[in-house]
């Protein structure tokens, strides 16, 4: 049995401003921050082996704190960008809500939750996915399959996608599928890396 827990980077700035983020490399804000130093202390009962982020600073922020919060600082980190987030080409830095009214809330919709919609010059969350996939499935795997606990601080879609495949979810269930920021979520995985057991660490800051 080995552990993966994946975490959602906390609250970035463009979060806050309902604004699509995408590739752009915005960092967290003082309430990510928060949830950052939260994760932190809820993973201090647990080990890691190693731990894998994107080569943006909103995720490798998160993860700086949740390692000193934690006590992991020696912990060897791994950076790709095929965990970045996925692309929003054109609608990136646009307001949501703005984006909504020029477009239309059925096309905004479309791009944001279909699997294989891809907004103007952006990635569908099957694109997405591939490259995900093929990361973890190279990297990731086969230490999960030697055993090995792993971390991985990432984004709301890329970590869409691993659940998506972790999970054998359809494209259909994966749209309704919400990741929250700064809350880890943990997998008890058995050997052929098939979910035992699943479920988020919650608690308060101390």
């Amino acid at each position: 049995m080995a552990n993966l827990i994946i975490v959602r980077h906390g609250q970035s700035q463009w979060n806050l401003e309902n604004r699509f983020t995408g590739w752009k490399d915005v960092d967290i804000t003082a309430k990510g921050e928060e949830e950052a130093r939260l994760a932190g202390q809820l993973l201090r009962g647990e080990t890691f082996d190693r731990a894998f982020t994107s080569t943006l600073k909103r995720a490798q922020h998160t993860l700086s704190i949740i390692l000193q919060e934690s006590g992991m600082e020696n912990l060897p980190v791994l950076i790709s960008d095929a965990l970045n987030e996925r692309s929003y080409g054109e609608l990136e830095g646009l307001n949501k809500a703005e984006t909504a009214v020029k477009y239309g809330e059925e096309q905004v919709h479309q791009w944001r939750r279909s699997y294989d919609t891809a907004p103007p010059g952006g990635e569908s969350l099957k694109d997405t996915a591939e490259r995900v996939i093929a990361y973890f499935t190279g990297q990731v795997a086969p230490l999960l399959t030697d055993g090995k606990n792993i971390l991985i601080v990432a984004h709301g879609n890329s970590l869409r996608a691993l659940v998506m495949y972790l999970e054998k979810l359809s494209p259909q269930e994966i749209a309704a599928l919400e990741i929250p920021t700064g809350i880890p979520l943990k997998y008890e995985l058995e050997k052929d890396l098939s979910v035992h057991a699943k479920h988020y660490l919650t608690g308060s800051i101390h």
